[in-house]
């Protein structure tokens, strides 16, 4: 099953160089904040659709969820907007090694600490080469 959910974050990542892709050329003709709002437009439309038929109709409101877990819907955006202003000045892959660099040193902190209710998985020895090797990875990109 591991192997399987795997696998899965790999193609999401996949789907991650790609959409950064399309935003760097539809944020250099329509502006930045213009394809941000395109792209939640459509994901929003796309869930909305999706939750008509498959989201259970007994879900609790997520107004009664702590507002702290809504914080995501301010970091996507930010995100989405970081790709499509740098992806044309420094290209796909560049970006997204700096974003997996980013994602790896915080998640290796919240995972230490065990923020947001997640499970506590200390920093070791192999977590901080793992992360060292990304930070050589974009030290290199960088240099060519």
């Amino acid at each position: 099953m591991q192997l399987i959910l795997i696998l899965f974050v790999i193609m999401g990542g996949m789907g991650l160089s790609v959409e950064a892709g399309l935003l760097g050329p539809l944020g250099s003709e329509v502006g930045e904040l213009w394809a941000t709002l395109s792209i939640f437009g459509v994901g929003a439309a796309l869930t909305f659709i999706l939750m008509l038929f498959f989201s259970p109709r007994n879900c609790p409101s997520f107004f009664v969820q702590p507002s702290w877990t809504l914080l995501g819907g301010i970091l996507g955006p930010v995100y989405v907007v970081i790709l499509t202003i740098t992806v044309p000045i420094i290209g796909i892959a560049m970006t997204m090694i700096g974003i997996l660099m980013g994602q790896v040193a915080k998640s290796l902190i919240i995972d230490h600490y065990g923020l947001f209710s997640t499970q506590p998985r200390p920093i070791d020895r192999q977590r901080f080469i793992a992360l060292a090797f990304i930070i050589a990875a974009l030290v290199l990109m960088a240099q060519g």
